[in-house]
């Protein structure tokens, strides 16, 4: 009794003081919470410089694009995701468009981010790009040969080709993309011609690249950042990597972009916030220790930012800039119905 009579009194003071008794919400603690398919977890150089500069902690939960999207589906007004970071603007976009990411206000993410790279709404930016292209051996493949992801078709690459398998993200989007510019149909005969092609696939850009070095294939279809990589740790990797679709009447080649978004859920908006403006910042898109790109050789989307010297040895090149991001969300599911209607492998 004496135990109910002080929690009494307790609330009658508050009442009296008009003192809110607050949750103890991660807004109060200075917490980030990340959903993210990138692979390089919370110790990722500028999650721990964004640390270091604000005091706020990033805790990251990792997964595929897939899962992570459908645990936010689950938990909805539950989560305690406050940003959502992903490898495919089409995912970003499915999940807005779900009511799950809410608009950013932020005269910084706007002045920082192109509109090529962001949605339209703001509910999701992108923070760093990733080309999809061929990796080739120069002492078996002229680079003279190579052209477009729709000559990959041609019978001259018949056993001469490695694939990413039909259900990863990376080929769902890059198909995609030949189903925006060619039509269903045309986009279809393209992907047909790479099945009869017999290619060899493989889930894993690394290894397909080390299967072209091995001479098990000429030609595999990456991310360009995977050969990079290998570069970074070898300046004398003797692949190369080729840009598609770069004729001057040409679209340019296909990119996709790591990319953020609030949750509409989120209890930490004001930290989600900096947190974004902070990796789209220059200091952190530019080269450097804490650099959002380099941290895996991808692309800045600052457009004041410069990229990896790596990246430029690559050369110049253009973006296929006339498939807009906002888009992708679009023909995801149209490409994985062409993928499995024409045989192309959906396992390794």
């Amino acid at each position: 009794m004496r135990r109910l009579s002080a929690f009494f009194l307790l609330s009658l003071l508050l009442v009296i003081f008009n003192i809110a008794v607050l949750p103890a919400t991660a807004q109060n603690r200075g917490v980030v919470n990340v959903y993210s398919t990138r692979h390089y977890g919370p110790t990722e150089a500028p999650f721990t410089a964004f640390t270091e500069a604000t005091g706020i902690e990033v805790r990251v939960s990792q997964g595929s694009n897939q899962a992570l999207l459908d645990r936010l589906r689950a938990e909805g007004n539950r989560t305690v995701a406050d940003v959502f970071m992903t490898i495919d603007a089409g995912t970003l976009g499915i999940a807005a468009d779900e009511g799950l990411l809410q608009p950013i206000v932020s005269d910084v993410l706007t002045a920082n981010i192109p509109e090529a790279f962001r949605d339209a709404d703001m509910r999701w930016v992108g923070l760093s790009a990733r080309v999809r292209g061929i990796v080739y051996n120069p002492a078996v493949v002229d680079v003279g040969e190579l052209s477009t992801y729709e000559a990959l078709a041609d019978e001259k690459w018949a056993g001469r080709l490695c694939m990413r398998p039909g259900s990863h993200i990376y080929t769902i989007s890059l198909v995609s993309s030949l189903i925006y510019h060619l039509g269903e149909e045309q986009a279809e005969a393209v992907v047909a011609g790479w099945v009869a092609n017999n290619p060899i696939y493989i889930d894993s850009d690394t290894r397909i690249i080390e299967s072209v070095l091995a001479g098990q294939c000429d030609l595999g279809v990456v991310n360009h950042y995977y050969l990079a990589r290998l570069i970074n740790s070898d300046s004398q990797y003797p692949l190369k990597f080729f840009f598609p679709n770069q004729g001057e009447d040409e679209r340019g080649a296909f990119f996709n972009l790591s990319g953020a978004g609030i949750t509409s859920a989120a209890l930490n908006y004001d930290n989600a916030v900096l947190f974004l403006e902070f990796l789209s910042s220059l200091e952190v898109q530019n080269p450097s220790d804490i650099s959002f790109p380099t941290t895996n050789f991808e692309f800045p989307v600052n457009p004041e930012a410069e990229a990896h010297p790596i990246l430029q040895g690559f050369g110049e090149f253009k973006l296929d800039e006339t498939y807009p991001t906002t888009e992708y969300k679009d023909y995801q599911q149209a490409a994985l119905d062409l993928l499995e209607r024409v045989g192309y492998g959906m396992t390794e």
